[in-house]
This record gives C-alpha cells, sequence and structure tokens, in this order.
C-alpha cells in the first residue's frame, strides 16, 4: 500500500528526515507515534504528495511519485486534519461539506446531484450525526466537526484515510466518540495511517505501530511488539510503563 525507501529531507541546513523507510501491507492499519518535531506530519505530506523527498523514492497504492500524477493518487486518499478546517466554509450546512468530499472540492458552485445529496446525508446518519446535516457547520462542536470531516472523507470510498491528529483539542467524551467512529470502519477495503501523540488513542483496529524520533523510523511492526517500555522509555527520554487492556494500551510514569 506504502512504500517508503531511503527517504532524506533536508531544508537549508536542516535535516528533517534522515533514511526512513516503512512499509505497509493490506490489512494492516498504522499509526504513527512521536514526539513533536519528529517528521510525523512530514511523512503524511509525501504519501499525498503535497511534498517530495531530498531523495529517495515513495510508492503509494502501487503508484510510484515522480512517474505519475500526483492528482490522481490524491482521489484514492480520504484525509482528516485541522488544515482541512481551516480550508472549509464555516457557514455552510453540514450535508454539504459532507458532500464536497464526492469531488474533493472545498465548496460548490453548481448544482449538486441528487445521489450525492443523499450519499452524504447517509453517511452523517451512519456515523450518528444525521440530525445535524442541516446545520451550520461553525456551530457544531469541535468533535461534532471531527466526524463531519471523518463522513467527508469517507464519501469516495478511498483505498487508504490519513488522520492528523483527529483527537487534537477534543475532551474525554468527544475523544471516544470519535475513536468508536472510526473503529467502525474495521473491516473495510481501506488501510488507515493516524498520527498521535497519545498512546491511548490506539485502539485496537489500528495493528501496527512506527515509532519515529528525531526524523527516522526508530521502531516499525506490529503494535505489542513495537509499544515497549524500553523504546517508549530511550523515544521519550521518560521512565513508563505500559499497560493492555482489550487491545488497547495506556501507559503511566513510572515512580
Amino acid at each position: 500500500m506504502i512504500h517508503l525507501q531511503h527517504i532524506y529531507l533536508r531544508r537549508e541546513d536542516k535535516q528533517i528526515l534522515s533514511d526512513v523507510n516503512l512499509r505497509t501491507n493490506p490489512g494492516e492499519q498504522w499509526v504513527l507515534l512521536g514526539r513533536n518535531g519528529s517528521g510525523k506530519t512530514t511523512i503524511l505530506e509525501m504519501v499525498t504528495g503535497y511534498l517530495f523527498p531530498s531523495s529517495g523514492q515513495v510508492e503509494v497504492l502501487g503508484y510510484r511519485y515522480g512517474s505519475c500524477d500526483v492528482r490522481e493518487v490524491r482521489k484514492e486518499i480520504g484525509y482528516i486534519g485541522q488544515s482541512m478546517i481551516e480550508k472549509l466554509h464555516l457557514g455552510d450546512p453540514v450535508w454539504e461539506v459532507v458532500a464536497t468530499g464526492e469531488y474533493a472540492f472545498l465548496r460548490f458552485y453548481q448544482t449538486i446531484p441528487d445521489e450525492v445529496v443523499r450519499k452524504a446525508r447517509a453517511m452523517l446518519e451512519e456515523l450518528g450525526i444525521g440530525h445535524l446535516a442541516d446545520w451550520p457547520l461553525g456551530v457544531l462542536s469541535q468533535g461534532e466537526r471531527k466526524k463531519v470531516l471523518l463522513a467527508r472523507a469517507m464519501m469516495s470510498a478511498p483505498k487508504l484515510l490519513i488522520m492528523d491528529e483527529p483527537c487534537a483539542g477534543l475532551d474525554l467524551y468527544e475523544r471516544e466518540k470519535l475513536l468508536k467512529a472510526i473503529g467502525g470502519f474495521a473491516g473495510r477495503n481501506m488501510q488507515m495511517i493516524y498520527v498521535t501523540h497519545h498512546i491511548e488513542e490506539i485502539i485496537p483496529v489500528f495493528t501496527h505501530v512506527a515509532l519515529m524520533d528525531q526524523g527516522r523510523i526508530v521502531a516499525a511492526g506490529p503494535k505489542e511488539e513495537v509499544l515497549t517500555a524500553g523504546r517508549l522509555r530511550e523515544t521519550y527520554e521518560v521512565d513508563v510503563k505500559i499497560d493492555w487492556f482489550n487491545g488497547r494500551p495506556w501507559i503511566r510514569v513510572a515512580e
């Protein structure tokens, strides 16, 4: 699905990424985890074709960047992130915001086909926010807006769903509701890449973790193998203990 080979990225005198290698396979659901500035969002920008490495090879969904039209690849990728909310119009009704995902538009300037309207409303119902369909986006809570972004991303039935810190700024209640909605997409023919700072957001649907530190992937594989107290201590420079409950990791600072 995604194959990054010997990726380096340098900006002026700063090395951003150093020899990043990652391969994801069908059926795997991945989390990118690491400290601020470790390179997580930079990796996402390369996967979506908005940033290219100084050297190395990027292959996504069978397309090799540099020898394909990345605009066509993006049509097969759904995206959720704060930058997307900032581009949307808060006065638009929720159903219309969701419907734009069918065509990767930010706003409609023409008549919207009835079948697309019905599909958008059905997606909102599936995520439990159908009652908000006619509300302006701007009056929704942060958690509700994130669900709208999720519905929008799913409109085009993407092969790859990328989520960049989707739970940032949410309280515990809103976070768990959003994570439950994300987990509800398990079993679909779609790979997910989820970026977070918070280990407790790694819900059972996620199978693999890539742990990043200072522009490198220091460990990648099944989550139970990567998320060890030793690796987390080395990465975060904090002595922690990790507990697993129903396929979900929880950490506590060691006394």
